[in-house]
């Protein structure tokens, strides 16, 4: 028998004033999941006061313990950087293992931080649905590829 390969996980972000969008590809695995993690550690450290941080997950091939493990640190960072967790484009499989583990409320509810911004009217309100969905380049903004 053969197996190919992991596929190697790859992370393509757009960035606007106050959302981030970063769409996933491949792998998410005990191979790559600390790449996203420091992918995501680095973003929000050079976009000070964002608001919202969306994952794309419809370009995973798999996700492991290890990329589950990766999904909730990512939520606690997003949650200490007051930044609300979208994780967009959830394949079957993922939402599957989000279930079974009992973490899809979990990593799906708006963080506490985020809550608490919005009961207190901290903040900025926020643009239309289609925006939060599709952030653009905006002038000032970036977009960039990562491949593992």
């Amino acid at each position: 028998m053969t197996s190919l390969p992991p596929a190697p996980l790859g992370l393509t972000y757009t960035s606007s004033h106050e959302a981030v969008r970063v769409e996933l590809s491949g792998d998410l695995d005990h191979l790559h999941a600390d790449r996203l993690i420091g992918a995501v550690d680095r973003l929000l450290a050079a976009h000070p006061g964002l608001r919202d941080l969306r994952l794309d997950c419809a370009g995973l091939s798999s996700v492991d313990s290890s990329g589950l493990a990766a999904l909730l640190m990512v939520r606690r960072l997003a949650d200490k950087a007051g930044a609300g967790l979208h994780i967009d484009g959830r394949t079957v499989q993922l939402n599957r293992i989000l279930e079974i583990t009992g973490t899809l409320d979990y990593l799906t509810a708006p963080g506490a931080d985020a809550q608490c911004r919005r009961r207190t009217g901290a903040g900025s309100a926020h643009g239309s649905p289609a925006e939060e969905n599709h952030p653009s380049t905006a002038p000032g903004g970036q977009q960039s590829h990562e491949r593992g």
